[in-house]
C-alpha cells in the first residue's frame, strides 16, 4: 500500500495534463466520455454504465461507498467526485492525489460541472462547448414546446413497495424539476423546498396531476417488466379520480438517463418533453 502511495505521489507532482482519472460518479464518466477523455480513464464505479466501454474500466467500488484502496491501486493523477458529507476527498487530500468536487444538484450545477471536469483535465475549451451545445439543445426544446399549455406533472422517485405511502416526489429545488419546466411542464411540488419531499396521498389528491411518473418500485433496475408496469398501474387506478388515471397517464419504467445529471439531461429533457406533449411532432 506504501509503495502504491508514493507512485501516486510523484505522478501528481508531474506538471501536465492528467492521464489517469478516476471517476467516482456515473454523472462524471459520462461527462469524462463526452469531453472525448474515455481512454484517460481508468478507474470507475460499478454504478457506471454509460457509454458501454465504461463498462470495461476498472472498478472503484459503488457510488456510495467506494474503496479509497481500490482508488490508489489505479495510481490516479486525478480524482473527481461529486461532493457529498463522505470524507473521499479528505482522504484522497492526506495521500496528495489530485481531486476535484462537483455538484449537481441544479442545473447550473450541472453545466458548470463540464466546465470544471474539463479544466481539471486541462482541456477548458471541450467544457465551454459541452456546455454551449447543451444548453442550445435546451432551448431548442423550450422553442417546441412553448406555444402549448403546461402539464402538471408530479415524479414519484419513492415510496413504500407496492402501496402508495411513504411517497417521495421531485420537489422545486431539483435539476428535474427544473427539466420539466425546459419540456413544457409543471412540476406539481414545484413550491416544495426540498429537492425530494415525502409527500402523503392527500397532498397527491389535491394537487391532482395531469401525469404521474413513478419510478419507485424499480430499484436497480434498468428497464421494468410488464408485471411491474401492470402492478404499479393497479395501484393508483384504485383512485380513479386523478387526471392522471382518467387519461391512462401513469408512466412507468423510468429510464436512468433522469438519474444521471451528465450530458444526457438532454436525453431527459426530450423524454419529458415527449410524455408530456405528444401532440407536438418530434
Amino acid at each position: 500500500m506504501r509503495s502504491l502511495i508514493a507512485f501516486v505521489i510523484s505522478v501528481a507532482s508531474l506538471s501536465g495534463a492528467p492521464q489517469r482519472i478516476v471517476s467516482a460518479a456515473p454523472a462524471i464518466t459520462e461527462t469524462l466520455f463526452a469531453l472525448g477523455l474515455g481512454d484517460r480513464v481508468v478507474g470507475v464505479t460499478t454504478h457506471c454504465r454509460f457509454p458501454e466501454e465504461a463498462r470495461k474500466k476498472s472498478k472503484i467500488g459503488g457510488y456510495l461507498r467506494p474503496s479509497l484502496e481500490a482508488i490508489v491501486a489505479l495510481r490516479p493523477d486525478l480524482v473527481i467526485a461529486e461532493r457529498a458529507p463522505s470524507n473521499l476527498a479528505t482522504q484522497l487530500a492526506g495521500l496528495k492525489i489530485p481531486v476535484v468536487e462537483v455538484d449537481f444538484k441544479t442545473l447550473p450545477d450541472i453545466l458548470g460541472s463540464f466546465q470544471k471536469i474539463a479544466a481539471a483535465a486541462g482541456i477548458p475549451e471541450r467544457g465551454l462547448a459541452l456546455r454551449n451545445s447543451t444548453m442550445r439543445q435546451m432551448d431548442q426544446i423550450r422553442s417546441r414546446v412553448k406555444s402549448y399549455q403546461r402539464v402538471k406533472i408530479m415524479f414519484v422517485v419513492g415510496r413504500t413497495p407496492s402501496t402508495l405511502t411513504g411517497i417521495i416526489v421531485v420537489g422545486g429545488n431539483s435539476y428535474l424539476s427544473e427539466l420539466m419546466a425546459i419540456a413544457g411542464g409543471a412540476n406539481a411540488f414545484a413550491d416544495a423546498d426540498a429537492a425530494y419531499p415525502k409527500v402523503t396521498l392527500e397532498e397527491v389528491l389535491a394537487r391532482d396531476p395531469d401525469v404521474i411518473l413513478d419510478r419507485a418500485d424499480m430499484g436497480d433496475q434498468s428497464a421494468a417488466t410488464e408485471a411491474q408496469k401492470r402492478a404499479v398501474i393497479t395501484l393508483w387506478r384504485a383512485y380513479p379520480m386523478l387526471k392522471a388515471v382518467k387519461r391512462d397517464r401513469v408512466v412507468f419504467g423510468i429510464s436512468d438517463i433522469f438519474f444521471v445529471p451528465g450530458p444526457r439531461i438532454v436525453d431527459a429533457a426530450q423524454a419529458f418533453a415527449k410524455m408530456l406533449h405528444p401532440e407536438v411532432k418530434w
